[in-house]
């Protein structure tokens, strides 16, 4: 995976879990981590959506126009977090 995503930026809605996770993998394989540029749209919600009642995925998601229906799907939050990018990072 490492040569598809060498010098794009990676985004999470819960960035110091993610990234955690990631360089939790990189070090049980003893492997460099290669400090990927990481975003993080929950802070990024945090700060623009001050508004909302609460800055969960779904909330966040909704607001942002992305219906999440199966929360805890990893796809289905994949595209939740990236609706939830391309419009407010």
């Amino acid at each position: 995976v490492e040569p598809l995503i060498a010098g794009l930026p990676l985004v999470a809605h819960n960035k110091p879990f993610d990234e955690g996770c990631l360089k939790a993998v990189f070090r049980m394989y003893r492997m460099d981590y290669p400090d990927y540029p990481f975003f993080c749209t929950l802070q990024a919600a945090r700060r623009q959506l001050r508004h909302l009642s609460d800055h969960r995925l779904p909330t966040v998601a909704e607001c942002c126009g992305y219906r999440l229906d199966e929360h805890h799907h990893a796809l289905a939050d994949a595209e939740a977090c990236a609706a939830i990018a391309l419009t407010i990072l």
